[in-house]
């Protein structure tokens, strides 16, 4: 599994343990939860849980989510990545997707965008993966406006627990 990838304003690098605090801050902020069915998390051992789930992907599956960490002041952003997928998600199920979240104070410069295409590089040079997915909230134009940026077309809508979601996907080109 990689264990690092730069882009000129980002460092994207596996979950740590460290990663704790400056995530459990962006995940107990009910705006960056708006559109994440308004679940905020409660306490820190969530955040550990999620930390030692996404673990557990690296080694199962060589790729999840990782850190975004801001190169200038080395500061936890959030995070972003590929995943792959066993679950069942709009009657899909083994599947790459890609995603990201980020705390709100780094939200609108770009940032989003800039980890996605280094991933979408990653997953189709290096992986191979002939295709990924990508599903946003139909109300969350942001993260539509970032799909769709990077390339990724709507193909589809689909509701998960009473919420409407659209569907992406990019192709691999090679």
């Amino acid at each position: 599994m990689i264990n690092k990838i730069e882009t000129n304003r980002l460092i994207l690098r596996p979950l740590e343990v460290a990663d704790a605090a400056a995530f459990f801050k962006m995940d107990s902020n009910v705006n960056v939860h708006k559109y994440l069915w308004n679940k905020p998390v409660n306490n820190i051992q969530e955040t550990l849980n999620v930390i030692d789930f996404v673990a557990k992907q690296y080694k199962e599956h060589q790729i999840g989510r990782f850190a975004v960490i801001l190169k200038d002041t080395n500061q936890f952003m959030g995070w972003a990545g590929l995943k792959y997928n066993t679950e069942k998600i709009n009657n899909k199920q083994f599947f790459y997707d890609i995603g990201y979240r980020l705390d709100e104070e780094f939200w609108g410069n770009g940032y989003a965008t800039e980890a996605s295409i280094a991933w979408l590089n990653y997953g189709f040079n290096e992986m191979n993966i002939n295709i990924i997915n990508a599903g946003a909230h139909a109300d969350n134009l942001a993260s539509n406006k970032i799909l769709q940026k990077i390339g990724m077309t709507a193909v589809e809508q689909y509701l998960d627990d009473g919420v409407l979601w659209n569907w992406y996907t990019i192709k691999n080109k090679l």
